[in-house]
């Protein structure tokens, strides 16, 4: 039998020498072993240094970088949301009351139908005309909420013409993108039938799923101007933190996102090879490095738990309970109420108010399930961020920033109800723990 290691093959010597180097160097072990401290001294020196360290007294210490004024104008705006998320939805009822009791939705959509004969162009049609109806009647709710309450609390950067400008940019993406949704809903709704809910749902699931893969590159470019990051001492940290967690991206974006409003924010968006990082220039002009970084930590744990595949998973059991829930309602309300309505059945488009209605009334009781899902998927991204980048204290720096539009003390059932992020308070805790 050959012998092939080089230890074999060299001389006597050169084994005994070896031989001897190696029992030198046991030895030396075993006395660096015997000379090293206790492991209960040990645990002991890193108890005391815990115990040196207060998590409360650190947390109230970044709370109190808050002056008093900078709170109330944050608990005011954030609190002033709850009301408008009940205003918006009794308004959207009034409208589609509105427009099924005077019967226009069904005048919508004979005007459809004399225009084209193929049913594509008609649900097209009446679209359009939903579309412009609904989107004139709330416009004063709309403005308001959108431009002068962001004016009011000096959040926005935008004058009227610019926000009117992205106002009628996202019109027209709706027409284009719920034109894409409704001709195969409305087209399986009138052919399967008692299924027509399970259906619709499949292909709802599927539009959510495309549009996550599209929006990263052929929506967001819409409303703002996306450029590569230059700046080395900022770019090149984010990628090494990308390739250290597997993040397939070889370039940072940077979104003028101060042409519309202060508020930070960053991104890791897209799936199945539109993966693209994102920070907006608000987050480098009026951020540290230690943020920057632990921001772009949190975006890419999102990434990296899957966080998006697991919501679309999530929200296709909700979309199908909430056809089901809606399909349910139409049978019994168009059986008693259809005639007046000028509506032949859940097939018919002029049905649409009645079913946005209905859809935004389920949405509205899950509100507290939604926003505790996503909740804690924020607060997984937040702990793969502290984990990744080693920067709690930039991270509560960015949680403060936060606090300009977000409430950092709220009770248990405010947060359990009304918020899909963690509070700054548990953040800020989160990160000094």
């Amino acid at each position: 039998m050959s012998v092939n290691h080089p230890i074999l093959q060299g001389s006597f010597r050169e084994r005994k020498n070896l031989f001897f180097r190696g029992l030198v160097v046991v030895i030396a072990l075993l006395v660096l072993a015997a000379n090293r401290p206790p492991a209960l001294a040990q645990t002991r020196s890193l108890s005391e240094t815990n115990t040196a360290f207060n998590v409360e007294v650190a947390t109230r210490a970044y709370f109190e970088r808050l002056t008093p004024e900078k709170k109330q104008r944050s608990n005011a705006y954030f609190e002033g949301g709850y009301w408008l998320q009940l205003w918006e939805f009794l308004y959207g009822i009034g409208v589609a009351v509105m427009l099924l009791n005077t019967r226009l939705s069904a005048r919508m959509r004979d005007l459809a139908g004399r225009l084209t004969r193929f049913k594509a162009l008609h649900t097209i049609a009446y679209w359009f005309q939903y579309l412009l109806v609904t989107s004139a009647l709330t416009f004063p709710l709309t403005v308001y909420e959108g431009f002068f309450r962001e004016h009011q609390y000096g959040m926005s950067n935008q004058g009227f013409g610019g926000w009117l400008g992205d106002f009628l940019k996202g019109l027209m993406v709706a027409l284009v993108l719920g034109s894409i949704a409704l001709i195969p809903i409305f087209a399986l709704v009138r052919r399967r039938g008692e299924r027509w809910h399970l259906y619709a749902s499949a292909v709802m699931v599927a539009f959510m799923a495309v549009v996550i893969v599209i929006a990263p590159v052929f929506i967001a470019p819409i409303f703002n101007r996306y450029t590569l990051l230059t700046d080395a001492k900022v770019r090149d940290p984010i990628l090494r933190l990308a390739r250290a967690n597997g993040i397939p991206a070889t370039e940072v974006y940077e979104m003028d996102a101060s042409r519309q409003s202060k508020r930070i924010s960053a991104n890791v968006s897209g799936a199945f090879g539109t993966t693209r990082i994102t920070l907006n220039d608000n987050l480098l002009n009026r951020s540290s490095l230690a943020s920057i970084e632990a921001v772009m930590g949190h975006e890419m744990g999102h990434y990296v738990l899957n966080h998006v595949y697991k919501m679309l998973v999530f929200m296709s059991m909700l979309v199908v309970l909430i056809m089901s829930a809606l399909r349910w309602s139409l049978d019994r309300l168009l059986a008693r109420f259809g005639a007046r309505w000028g509506i032949s059945g859940p097939g018919d488009l002029a049905v649409l108010p009645l079913a946005v209605a209905l859809i935004s009334a389920c949405s509205l009781v899950a509100t507290p399930i939604t926003n505790t899902l996503v909740r804690t998927q924020e607060i997984e991204a937040d702990v793969f961020g502290l984990n990744a980048t080693r920067e709690p204290d930039g991270f509560a720096e960015a949680a403060l920033q936060l606090s300009e539009y977000r409430k950092m003390e709220p009770g248990p059932m405010e947060e359990f109800i009304f918020l899909d992020h963690p509070s700054g308070a548990t953040r800020i805790r989160t990160a000094m723990r």
